[in-house]
Parts: structure tokens; C-alpha cells; sequence
């Protein structure tokens, strides 16, 4: 077979999702490393693309296709894998991974379970026994994706311990993995850790307004559901309580405000909960918003979100009405300030008019509840965003006025 780049050539299913892999080369298919439905670690070669010199195969390859399962080869001692579960991808491994040798690169220094591709800036390849002593002495070795992914979070590379003269990615995700379930001390400047605070309000929700949206021609081709009209309504408040909309930055131990509001929603698929995100819902019109909900909808429940799909988010909401609950407490999304709980919506008792007009009428009820981080956000602050919510569910035409 012959393949183009770009072209996809695998789909790798991880725990929530199935993610397509296109090919970074173009040229001839001339050896399959791994076979269909095994589960290999990260950086395994699993094919072999040959340009117009021949296939570039590694040495220890071998094409699998025709041999007995992955699993069943002993020919190298089994590695213990303490992958620990993560909210999406394959999980973090704490050794070192197999990757492909670049032609003309010098041979990794030091003694290790599987070889390690290594940089285009290799150390001598001469005292392979005396490595661990030398390594104190030399430059942290780390290509400059890897160098970037641990400035973006904020990790010294000479504190990151590696089995050869290489930080890799795999690495620094596995210092990082191990830093984040070490117990967080809060810094004396922020105040001491306590729950989320929550907020929750009643208030009537006009049905009928989904089903004005339904007459209108612009919406025939989309679905409106309440989801839609509080996505709407978050939107809005947002702008008149920007700090929800905002993320706390540990190293400077300041807020920062984001630009536009990439809204979360959760959902439930069979793989499990996915929040993936719509970038820039604050800029979009309401037909956008729910053509916007409804393909984040069918590509979760067809189980191809994409892990891009899934960062970035800036606010969250959760609907946990679909599943007859009345009302929720919601954990925040790392990296995010606020989230907002949608409960189920019935008809119930509910008071109206005062004195003598005073009454008890039928109404669709909703309950909300919002999660929010204290270190950026008060109490004033959200509960006014609480309340602008379920006024804007309890009369949408308050909309003209936010």
C-alpha cells in the first residue's frame, strides 16, 4: 500500500475516545510492527513507511503481522505498568519508551530497559559505564518541544530524572503526573483551602420560549433544548461577571481574565463523562450556538472527541436534569474558575403575585447551583452571576438588557 501525508492509517482508541492518526510521510507501507488491537506504550513504532531510498526500519523491528500476539512475545522482561487513569488519553508511564532510531544518530549513553530516540544534540558515546556520573556534570539534553512543555508548566528540566541522556516528553509528563498527586500546600499569600463555595436558585423557566425557537424557519435544522437557552444565558452573564470567566495562575500568583468564553458541556457518552469545549460561544449567535451544541453532542456520543476538543475550556456547564436529579454539587474543571449545575425541569407549586394578587400557580422549575474558585472570585460576585442566570431564564427578554 502506498500512503499520502496526512492520511489517516490508524485509529487509536483510548479510554474515551477514538483519535485518528495520519501519516507524517508519504511513500510505500512496508512493514506492519504492530498488530490491529493491541495496546502498546506510547512511542511504538507501529509502521514502517519507505521513501523513494527504501523503508527506514529500525533495527530491532520486526513485522509483527504475521507472527504471534504482542503480548505473547517474552522474548524482553515484562515492565510493570503503573500508568495511573487520567480524565482522557493513554495515561502516564513512569518508564522510559520505545521509539524509532534517526538515521545517522549516535547510540544513547547508558543502560536502559528500551532505547530511547535521542536528540539531534547527542553526547559522546564513549564511558557508557560511567554515564550516571557524567550526566551530573553535562547540560540537561531535551528537544525543543519537550524544553516548551516543561516551561508551559512550569518545570526545571535539571529536576526531571530520565533513564538516559535525554529528557523526553514522556518524561516530563510522568514528573508532572507525579507532582500533581503530591499533596498541594497553599502558598501563605492565598487564603487556606476550603470547598468550592455553592450557590443555588429557583426560578421559572419559560418552556414555551424552546418551542417559539422551534417555529422559527431559522431553527428547523437544529435542535433547541434547554441546554441551548442556559448556554445562552451563561454566555451573557459572563460578560457582566468576567471574573468566572478567568483562571488563577499558581507560579505568578495572579487572575488572569480570558479574552472570549470557551464553554464547556459535559456529556455523558458510554465511554464516560467528556467536557469538550465550543471556542468562542460568547461571539456566537444563537442559530450558531446550537448548530455548535449539536455536533458537540454527536461526535461525543460517536466517541470521537478529540483531545483538543477537551483543553482549553474556560467555563463549564453540567446538566445533571437528564438524569432526574433535582439539583447537584459540581467540581470544578481544572484550570477553570466556575461551573455551572443545571437540575431536572418539572412543573411545581409556585408562589406569585404579592398582597391580595398573591397566589399559587403551576410553574416550570429549574434549580441552579455554581462552583466557583475563592481565590479569584467572591461570594458578591457569584451569586450576582447566579442570579443573572435565572433571570434570564425567567424572562429571556431581560437578554436586551445585559
Amino acid at each position: 500500500d502506498v500512503v499520502e501525508v496526512n492520511q489517516v492509517i490508524v485509529d487509536i482508541e483510548t479510554a474515551k475516545s477514538v483519535v485518528e492518526l495520519p501519516s507524517p510521510f508519504a511513500g510505500e507501507v512496508t512493514a506492519l510492527l504492530v498488530r490491529e488491537g493491541t495496546t502498546v506504550p506510547v512511542g511504538t513504532p507501529i509502521i514502517a513507511i519507505g521513501g523513494p531510498t527504501g523503508a527506514v526500519v529500525p533495527d530491532d523491528a520486526r513485522d509483527l503481522t504475521d507472527e504471534r500476539p504482542v503480548e505473547d512475545d517474552a522474548e524482553e522482561p515484562a515492565v510493570e505498568d503503573r500508568r495511573e487513569p487520567v480524565l482522557v488519553g493513554y495515561g502516564v508511564r513512569t518508564a522510559s519508551t520505545r521509539r524509532r532510531r534517526r538515521k545517522g544518530d549516535a547510540e544513547p549513553v547508558g543502560a536502559v530497559a528500551v532505547p530511547t530516540a535521542p536528540s539531534h544534540e547527542t553526547a559522546p558515546a564513549t564511558g557508557h559505564d560511567k554515564a550516571p556520573a557524567q550526566r551530573v556534570e553535562m547540560r540537561t539534553l531535551a528537544k525543543p518541544p519537550v524544553r516548551k512543555l516543561a516551561k508551559d508548566h512550569g518545570v526545571d528540566l535539571t529536576t526531571v530524572p530520565c533513564d538516559g541522556p535525554v529528557v523526553t516528553r514522556a518524561d516530563v509528563e510522568a514528573f508532572i503526573a507525579g507532582r500533581r498527586s503530591e499533596p498541594v500546600t497553599v502558598p501563605a499569600s492565598t487564603s487556606p483551602a476550603a470547598p468550592a463555595p455553592v450557590r443555588s436558585a429557583e426560578g421559572d423557566t419559560r418552556i414555551p420560549v424552546n418551542e417559539r425557537l422551534k417555529a422559527d424557519r431559522r431553527f428547523r435544522e437544529v435542535k433547541v433544548s434547554p441546554t441551548l437557552v442556559v448556554a445562552k444565558a451563561v454566555c451573557l452573564a459572563l460578560a457582566r461577571t468576567p471574573e468566572l470567566n478567568a483562571s488563577w495562575d499558581e507560579q505568578a500568583q495572579e487572575i488572569v481574565l480570558k479574552g472570549s468564553v470557551n464553554l464547556g458541556v459535559a456529556a455523558a457518552t458510554d465511554r464516560g463523562l467528556v467536557v469538550p469545549n465550543i471556542p468562542g460561544a460568547d461571539r456566537m449567535s444563537l442559530v450558531e450556538l446550537a448548530q455548535a451544541l449539536g455536533d458537540l453532542t454527536a461526535t461525543a456520543r460517536a466517541g470521537r472527541t478529540q483531545p483538543a476538543q477537551m483543553s482549553g475550556g474556560t467555563f463549564t456547564i453540567t446538566n445533571v436534569g437528564v438524569f432526574g436529579v433535582d439539583a447537584g454539587t459540581p467540581i470544578l474543571n481544572p484550570g477553570e474558575t466556575g461551573i455551572l449545575c443545571v437540575g431536572q425541569i418539572d412543573r411545581r407549586p409556585w408562589v406569585v403575585g404579592a398582597g391580595a394578587d398573591e397566589r399559587v400557580e403551576a410553574r416550570w422549575v429549574t434549580t441552579l447551583a455554581v462552583s466557583f474558585d475563592h481565590r479569584v472570585v467572591d461570594g458578591q460576585q457569584g451569586s450576582q452571576f447566579l442570579a443573572d442566570v435565572a433571570a434570564l431564564l425567567r424572562d429571556p427578554a431581560l437578554a436586551l438588557t445585559f
